[in-house]
């Protein structure tokens, strides 16, 4: 099991959400360091805010590829932590080996699946659940998937998987609900290759189309939360209505 080496900070932030009302939400924030399979792991901690009904689950998600600039500070990785967040399901997100304050150098996919399922242990061992949601993103969700049948897995994210490549269009079944993102204007992977590999596991997996999305959702990020908030809601009993 992964051990915490360290802790960098904890700190509460005030959200100020424009609406029919202003509202703010006091929500905690904390960086760790863990041991990993190769050294330490860089962790970001996205907890519910103070007095929200937690749901009985934990989130792990997975950044963009590396080499090219993907962090767990990505945009659509932040967006996917807070829609958890706010579900009142507390959000991990990590640096892969080689990245931030990660230990290690890239390994193409296939260390990173180690990571992921050393962040998952801690993750679950840390929050007291068993009850495990993955997302990733773009390479990303590469990682996510193959990872997928080694984990306890509740429901399994993918926004703009790469399917052909890491092996991905060899993938077929998942032993858990799947939702899978597809930006039709993606300019980095196949949309309708998506589509095709999505629609054709077993069980078929959700797709959340959208029409004006580039691979970076620019301007489409409020759409994708809200997307993703209400499959969500609807995949998982446990998730309290806000």
């Amino acid at each position: 099991m992964a051990q915490v080496v360290a802790a960098w900070k904890c700190c509460w932030t005030v959200e100020i959400v424009a609406g029919a009302q202003v509202e703010v939400s006091l929500t905690k924030v904390s960086r760790k360091l863990i041991q990993g399979p190769v050294g330490t792991l860089e962790l970001r901690l996205d907890e519910p805010r103070a007095g929200q009904d937690v749901a009985r689950y934990c989130a792990v998600l997975c950044h963009p590829h590396p080499l090219y600039g993907g962090t767990m500070e990505n945009k659509v990785v932040a967006t996917l932590a807070r829609t958890y967040r706010d579900l009142g399901i507390p959000a991990v997100r990590f640096n892969f080996r080689g990245v931030g304050a990660s230990a290690g150098e890239h390994d193409a996919g296939r260390g990173e699946v180690d990571d992921l399922l050393s962040v998952a242990n801690w993750a679950t061992a840390h929050y007291g659940t068993d009850r495990l949601l993955v997302a990733g993103f773009s390479f990303g969700a590469a990682v996510a998937a193959a990872g997928a049948d080694k984990l306890p897995l509740h429901h399994l994210t993918l926004v703009a998987p790469p399917v052909d490549r890491y092996g991905m269009n060899a993938t077929n079944a998942f032993r858990c609900p799947v939702c899978v993102l597809v930006g039709e204007q993606d300019e980095v992977v196949d949309a309708a290759a998506v589509r095709r590999w999505a629609t054709q596991l077993s069980p078929p997996a959700t797709v959340l189309s959208f029409p004006e999305a580039s691979h970076f959702f620019h301007g489409e990020l409020v759409n994708l939360r809200d997307q993703v908030r209400t499959e969500l809601r609807a995949a998982l009993p446990l998730v309290a209505t806000q």
